[in-house]
């Protein structure tokens, strides 16, 4: 289903948002402050707009009320941020999401009403931890502070079992929600059919319940 979407910021990550949504076939309004940027975003966006976005009267005057998702990517100006944001809540945007730049800054968007906030090098620094301690973990999505969804290589130690064999959610806590096998992505996997190595076992849990799985079976 097509959906219209604002970025406010476009920056890396602000370009980034851009792009994909674009290429998911979502209608785009891409705003900066600064004309370079927003002449840049113009072949990814339905719509480009060089805007000040701290002035509520500007965003009153755009239109930004018929949106119901708006994604503030402001850089490293966090009270350009803050305001903005201020007054997407004023205004009842129903999705205000909000890259953050520090701890601080997110206390902050927490308490004037952001309703998801973003740390993307934190997170992207998280994944990459993630892939460089361990070769079986393909994948890595952080849930909240305790709990992940992660993409792991079945090893030749599995091949040959079954998920009931494994006993996975009764010995470690974690459950397998589907395996993908080649070009194959069961999400119903069969609890008696026989692993291979090289599946991939996409399964969410508890971090320390996720790890204890992956070292002490696979």
């Amino acid at each position: 289903m097509k959906k219209q979407f604002a970025i406010i910021g476009l920056g890396r990550f602000g370009s980034s948002m851009c792009r994909e949504l674009h290429h998911m076939g979502h209608e785009v309004l891409a705003i900066d402050h600064n004309p370079k940027k927003v002449e840049a975003m113009e072949p990814f966006s339905t719509h480009t707009m060089v805007l000040d976005t701290t002035d509520e009267n500007n965003l009153i005057r755009i239109g930004i009320k018929n949106f119901e998702h708006v994604i503030v990517a402001i850089g490293e100006n966090i009270q350009a941020s803050i305001l903005t944001v201020l007054h997407l809540k004023d205004l009842e945007i129903p999705e205000v999401w909000v890259k953050a730049q520090n701890s601080y800054h997110h206390k902050v968007l927490e308490k004037i009403g952001a309703d998801r906030i973003f740390h993307p090098e934190e997170e992207m620094g998280n994944r990459i931890a993630e892939f460089l301690t361990s070769e079986k973990v393909l994948d890595y999505i952080d849930l909240s502070v305790d709990y992940s969804i992660v993409e792991l290589l079945a090893t030749e130690k599995i091949a040959g079992k079954t998920l009931v064999d494994l006993d996975i959610r009764a010995k470690y806590g974690c459950t397998v929600i589907a395996i993908k096998q080649k070009n194959k992505v069961d999400v119903t996997p069969d609890p008696n059919e026989t692993l291979n190595k090289g599946d991939i076992l996409v399964m969410i849990g508890d971090k320390k319940d996720l790890r204890r799985f992956q070292d002490g079976v696979l």
